[in-house]
């Protein structure tokens, strides 16, 4: 498919819930809404030519045609093949008759779709209620599956157990959007629905039988024919929705299977008793591949004292690889006996996974590897989810078994003295390699153990990077370097995985070699390339529930170490007020970051954190604290294309009243999305000259001017990292 085209499949639970007519409605108000080509494909394989009585139209090609063409599909020659509607609509039928019937073998379909995606950045497809291979087929392709149901008992079950087996098929469940069709008052609960989906429906069309009659007798849909009418306005509003940048993005970042078995064939595979299942097939349990595995793995156990051997290597390099070898050996002998004569690659495959899930980290380990993986997110044993370039998509590694899943979590905490069990269900941490782990197990996790790693960068951020990926200007990037070499405090604001732990790992770099920092974190990742540093971590409870050692008792025990500068890896707690204090009493340059969406709320969240240290002052002291001490506010995020990049570079300029007064300096503005969905935008300088900027001056550090003109800032971006 080509990048930037989106393809929306419609299906129904059952026959009679209004599936055609909505399509049909859908992909105009789709059309009017997007001002953009789409095309509407009928691929229900049980058409009568539907498609065509609700357009009034009858299809130049039917799809089966189209397929069996030799005419390649092109902007030229698009106007021969595809019906034009009077709205402008793209239609492709699936006969042209009732007497004909849509026979078309599902591996045809991909160079017709693909040309197609050429042409239309929308494709939408009826798949109707019966789902052949050719349909599961389009699932595979699919962006987004919207599953019309009509609000009423019959129908909702129906709905339920298609979705249920097409999910059991290893299909994401985010990409099923659920609409209910023919909503009248009398209708079943909307709530009560999304209980039943655990979804909530993304629409409802409201039921207007005189419309709809008078729409399919004229072989006009209501969209176009009663534009102004309520049932239109419910057609536009859902297609606003779906087609949502933040929406359809999302969902094409989804990782979406190859190769679907059809759940509504039955005993298609039977008597075939050698089916290996392939990552992403159906049982991932009775794969006979990691049947074998923890057989190997079970007489492992028996064989070697593993938990033993690890502990006593105490982190020494030399034992550490003796062991390695001493289980190596092992893990060949019984792989040998079990199944001699295996292939040479597979046994080789199949030795280093079951060493990775004896001494490493199971099947994390390949992920930790990969340098393009930026985030591991495990949804229990069967369901690990990756980053890559801002987009999550589900991996087809699994671990065998929660309990697995369970042993590599523990492999990961206790060397740290961290412990997670039922009475300390989650834990942080941290990997060798400084990668940020988070971890939690039952009771609290209903599904199973649930594991983040955010991956440590092997080589560092640079401030090359952020010129590269289009997140900052190099005046802006002068403008910050000048900041923290002249010991201004800075908070660094953003939202989860919006990068301000690697931007303020960039902006340590700059503080001066010759000044004595003091890192306080969570579980420690800032690396700091100057000599004088020290780093302290926080120390959870001991088994009897005492020994914890927290962020504010280092923050406040770094108060004793004779600090230049404190670096806090985040302020979520009491702990924002010792470090506040801490910057207006001699402690200049200190950074920390929080959690907020702009430079005024991270104002705001410092406020409601000060208040969290359980010290009864009044607003407008704590006020004066923050104004007092944070010189500068860095807002970056993620945005919804997966790019990260400094939204805005704000002065803290003082109060007025009771009021912080802040300045913003810097800030990114979008202009909108390029060809392939990617944010463009640029950067502004707001022409402002901060305050401090006379301070700096009088010391006599020369400022250019120029690093606050948008001749010099004006840079317009698009994507990035």
């Amino acid at each position: 498919m080509t990048q930037g085209s989106y393809i929306i499949s419609i299906i129904g639970g059952k026959g009679g819930v209004g599936k055609s007519v909505f399509a049909a409605n859908f992909a105009l108000a789709t059309l009017k809404e997007m001002k953009s080509r789409v095309l509407l494909m009928d691929l229900d394989g049980e058409s009568c030519g539907d498609q065509n009585v609700i357009l009034g139209v009858r299809p130049l090609k039917t799809i089966g045609e189209l397929a069996q063409s030799n005419i390649q599909i092109s902007m030229q020659t698009v106007g021969t093949l595809v019906t034009k509607h009077s709205s402008g609509l793209g239609y492709i039928g699936a006969v042209k008759s009732p007497s004909e019937q849509l026979s078309l073998a599902p591996e045809l379909i991909d160079s017709p779709l693909n040309q197609l995606s050429t042409v239309f950045p929308y494709i939408i497809c009826d798949l109707g209620c019966h789902l052949g291979d050719l349909q599961m087929k389009i699932l595979e392709k699919s962006t987004c599956i919207i599953l019309v149901t009509t609000p009423e008992v019959l129908a909702i079950n129906q709905s339920l157990k298609m979705m249920n087996q097409l999910i059991a098929t290893t299909l994401p469940t985010d990409v099923f959007q659920i609409v209910l069709n023919k909503v009248t008052n009398q209708s079943l609960n909307p709530q009560m629905i999304a209980q039943t989906f655990k979804k909530q429906p993304l629409g409802m069309i409201p039921q207007d039988d005189n419309s709809s009659y008078a729409a399919l007798q004229a072989g006009n849909p209501v969209v176009t024919m009663q534009p102004q009418s309520q049932i239109a306005q419910a057609y536009h509003d859902l297609a606003r929705r779906i087609t949502s940048p933040a929406l359809l993005q999302k969902l094409a970042s989804l990782s979406k299977p190859t190769n679907l078995a059809n759940p509504f064939q039955q005993n298609s595979n039977a008597g075939n008793k050698n089916i290996v299942s392939k990552p992403g097939s159906i049982d991932r349990k009775s794969n006979p591949r990691n049947i074998f595995k923890e057989q190997v793995h079970r007489e492992l156990i028996e064989a070697m004292n593993l938990r033993k051997g690890i502990t006593e290597t105490k982190g020494d390099p030399e034992k550490e690889k003796q062991l390695q070898i001493k289980t190596q050996q092992a893990i060949s002998q019984i792989v040998d006996k079990l199944q001699p004569g295996m292939a040479r690659d597979e046994r080789s495959q199949i030795m280093k996974e079951v060493l990775d899930e004896a001494l490493g980290l199971g099947p994390l380990e390949n992920l930790l590897d990969d340098d393009s993986v930026t985030e591991i997110m495990v949804n229990g044993f069967d369901k690990i989810f990756v980053e890559r370039s801002g987009r999550i998509q589900l991996s087809p590694i699994t671990f065998t078994s929660n309990v697995h899943l369970r042993n590599v979590i523990e492999r990961i905490v206790t060397p740290l003295g961290r412990r997670i069990d039922e009475k300390t269900p989650y834990v942080d941490a941290r990997l060798k390699d400084g990668s940020r782990v988070n971890a939690v197990v039952e009771p609290i996790a209903i599904d199973g153990p649930s594991l983040t790693i955010r991956k440590f960068a092997k080589k560092p951020v640079t401030t090359d990077n952020y010129i590269q990926w289009g997140s900052l200007t190099e005046p802006m990037i002068d403008f910050l370097r000048i900041c923290v070499e002249n010991g201004l405090n800075v908070v660094i604001s953003g939202g989860t995985g919006s990068g301000k732990t690697t931007l303020l790992n960039v902006m340590s770099s700059f503080i001066p070699a010759t000044e004595r920092i003091v890192t306080v974190e969570d579980a420690a990742e800032l690396q700091l390339k100057q000599e004088h540093v020290v780093r302290l971590e926080t120390r959870p409870a001991n088994m009897e529930g005492t020994g914890s050692i927290t962020i504010r008792d280092l923050v406040r025990n770094s108060l004793r170490m004779r600090p230049d500068r404190i670096v806090v890896g985040e302020c979520r707690g009491g702990e924002a007020l010792d470090m506040l204090s801490a910057m207006n009493t001699g402690h200049d340059g200190s950074m920390t970051t929080v959690h907020a969406n702009s430079p005024r709320e991270a104002i705001g969240r410092l406020e409601t954190l000060c208040l969290m240290a359980g010290m009864d002052l009044p607003a407008k002291a704590i006020r004066e604290q923050i104004s007092g001490a944070v010189d500068l506010i860095i807002q970056i995020s993620r945005l919804s294309d997966g790019s990260r990049k400094v939204l805005s570079i704000t002065e803290v300029a003082g109060m007025q009243g009771e009021t912080i007064t802040l300045q913003e300096i810097f800030r990114f503005k979008e202009e909108g999305f390029d060809k392939n969905r990617k944010i463009i935008g640029q950067f502004l300088a707001s022409g402002l000259i901060p305050t401090f900027i006379e301070e700096f001056e009088r010391k006599g550090i020369k400022i250019p001017r120029t690093l606050f003109s948008n001749d010099n800032n004006l840079k317009k971006v698009s994507g990035g990292r």
